[in-house]
């Protein structure tokens, strides 16, 4: 018998596999799912341990496996080699270093192979913060719209300008300043609740955030509904803050609206997991519920508008695991269109408002 791993050294958790029979994915999509995103060197040979750390850095070994086709969010964690010790580098924050552990603990686990290797080290508030002091705009009162598809929803003749892992252009909309924002890496949990706290500081006046959310409710097919709200369950507790759409977004055609759960990570949403939640709410994310409790915090408005991108109630053809198929990619592009539309709506609606500048 192989003897276990002692315990891990202080300031590490073990990162113990999900029982994968117990997931709201099927075993097949849900070990697609990691497939996509475990590092190269993980799937191609062994380590004696693995350890993920919150440290944003390009200099390391990036996976072959990261994303192409796309201008955002297409990078992975990094990996330095320490012997026959693995170090994975994930950007800086407690939900999406835990998230990633769990992924490669539960892929090894699924492939057969010793899982007790991996641990991981949740990063400290000031490091999480400070990777963050890297974002830098000019900002007075815009409307800032951060988050996924953003080089649809941009401008098409628009230039971006590129900052250390993010990249943004202007635009006026229906009379107001507007700054598209895209990140590189992954805005994971309570990353993106520090990125509303710095657009904050930096004077936006308003962040909208597009994004994908799960349906915890039976018949809502993928990809074929928006996602809207102003509360999300965090921590335990109920958040709600100045919905930047008001009612406008939740009275149009296509767009469904209801309370929102924030999940740590897609791992732990368990068939447990959903029978204790699916009762009450509508959609679950990461990022809605800290970003939603960071603009409440500073005083500015925010706003969701989610493709519906999966259904934890069902199986259906399309899930987290094949997101990049062409019949996805089409409904998306339908979608994208709609949020567009929406936001300018919203925008040409109510000129006159002012929410921490001038429109």
């Amino acid at each position: 018998m192989t003897p276990l791993l002692a315990d891990p050294a202080p300031g590490l958790l073990r990162a113990a596999p999900i029982q994968p029979g117990g997931h709201t994915m099927s075993q097949e999509r849900l070990l697609r799912y990691l497939e996509i995103k475990v590092h190269h060197l993980i799937q191609d040979r062994g380590w004696d341990s693995i350890r993920v750390i919150g440290d944003y850095d390009r200099s390391t070994v990036v996976s072959r496996y990261e994303k192409t086709g796309k201008l955002f969010n297409i990078e992975r964690p990094t990996a330095t080699v320490q012997g026959g010790d693995l170090v994975v580098k994930a950007f800086p924050g407690a939900d999406y270093v835990q998230h990633y552990a769990l992924i490669i603990a539960t892929y090894l686990a699924m492939t057969g192979r010793r899982a007790d290797t991996v641990s991981y080290q949740p990063p400290g508030q000031e490091e999480c913060r400070a990777a963050l002091d890297a974002l830098d705009l000019t900002l007075d009162g815009d409307l800032v719209i951060v988050g996924w598809g953003l080089e649809h929803l941009a401008p098409e003749n628009g230039g971006w300008t590129s900052g250390p892992g993010y990249a943004w252009q202007r635009a006026e909309v229906a009379g107001r300043r507007v700054v598209y924002l895209g990140f590189l890496h992954s805005i994971w949990g309570d990353v993106a609740g520090r990125v509303v706290a710095r657009l904050a500081e930096l004077g936006a006046g308003d962040v909208v955030y597009v994004g994908k959310v799960g349906s915890l409710t039976p018949g809502i097919e993928p990809n074929t509904w928006l996602a809207t709200g102003n509360t999300s369950l965090v921590g335990g507790e109920l958040v709600s803050w100045d919905d930047f759409f008001g009612d406008y977004a939740a009275a149009r055609g296509g767009v469904q609206c209801g309370l929102h759960v924030s999940s740590p990570t897609t791992m732990l949403e368990n068939r447990d997991w959903l029978a204790q939640h699916t009762a009450s709410y509508a959609f679950v994310d990461p990022e809605i519920g800290p970003m939603g409790a960071a603009a409440r915090q500073a005083g500015i408005g925010f706003g969701y508008l989610h493709v519906i991108s999966n259904n934890l109630t069902a199986h259906y053809p399309a899930d987290l695991s094949n997101e990049r198929h062409d019949d996805v990619l089409r409904r998306r592009t339908v979608l994208v269109d709609r949020i567009r539309a929406i936001i300018t709506g919203r925008l040409t609606g109510s000129p006159a408002q002012v929410r921490g500048g001038t429109r």
